[in-house]
């Protein structure tokens, strides 16, 4: 049997020279078998280390749902911070618009006060709106004369210095007194065009003049108080 083992052997592996020793061959044999055998681990271990997936975030229901719940609180405390600024400003324009407005209503109850104790100068107001009146009548009726008749012959009038005293205590802003200044200059030109006959510019001038008393009245608050506006 052992006869039989060895030849089968033989025709296994490699034929070897005759001239190497027992202890010879058997060392490059095994020599070369493990090198092949330590190449084959290597390059299977290269192998398995190349076909191995490149590192990438591992990203959990858990981490996905956190990172999204920061984003939304980031954004929410800024829309807040954002709010919060509008609010500041808000409230500002509001405290503004507070104070304007008590500002309006207590001037608007000192003018008050003062318009119900000038019954004086609401009389010499009213005598202004007859007056106008006649004198609107007088023009459309092509009647200059009787229209000089109660204009006068300039401002120096004493119902026209009357008037102008009732404009100096009743007007507060500069919209009532460029409304007075108009009242006189077209008043002015009233006069001196009914003197002159000149129809039309008597026409133009009177409506100017009426038209400016009208927006004084309107800004004073006394357009409730005279009759016949």
């Amino acid at each position: 049997m052992a006869t039989v083992f060895l030849s089968t052997a033989h025709t296994f592996l490699p034929s070897l020279p005759s001239s190497s020793s027992s202890s010879s061959l058997s060392t490059p044999a095994t020599s070369s078998y493990f090198q092949k055998s330590n190449g084959r681990k290597k390059l299977t271990l290269c192998k398995a280390v190349n076909d191995s997936p490149s590192y990438l975030p591992i990203f959990t229901k858990r981490s996905l749902s956190i990172s999204l719940t920061s984003i939304f609180l980031f954004s929410l405390a800024g829309d807040g911070y954002s709010n919060a600024n509008a609010a500041i400003l808000e409230a500002d324009d509001d405290e503004e618009l507070l104070e304007r407005v008590k500002k309006d209503r207590k001037k608007r109850i000192e003018r008050q006060g003062v318009i119900n104790s000038s019954n004086k100068e609401t009389a010499y107001l009213q005598d202004l709106v007859y007056k106008l009146s006649k004198v609107g009548q007088a023009i459309e009726n092509n009647d200059l004369s009787a229209a000089s008749s109660v204009l006068g012959q300039s401002t120096n009038t004493d119902w026209v210095q009357k008037a102008n005293a009732a404009f100096t205590k009743l007007s507060y802003g500069p919209e009532e007194k460029i409304q007075v200044d108009t009242f006189n200059s077209s008043l002015a030109s009233l006069i001196s065009s009914v003197i002159q006959k000149d129809v039309e510019a008597s026409k133009i001038a009177f409506v100017s003049s009426a038209t400016a008393f009208e927006k004084w009245t309107a800004l004073t608050g006394l357009v409730s108080r005279l009759k016949g506006l």
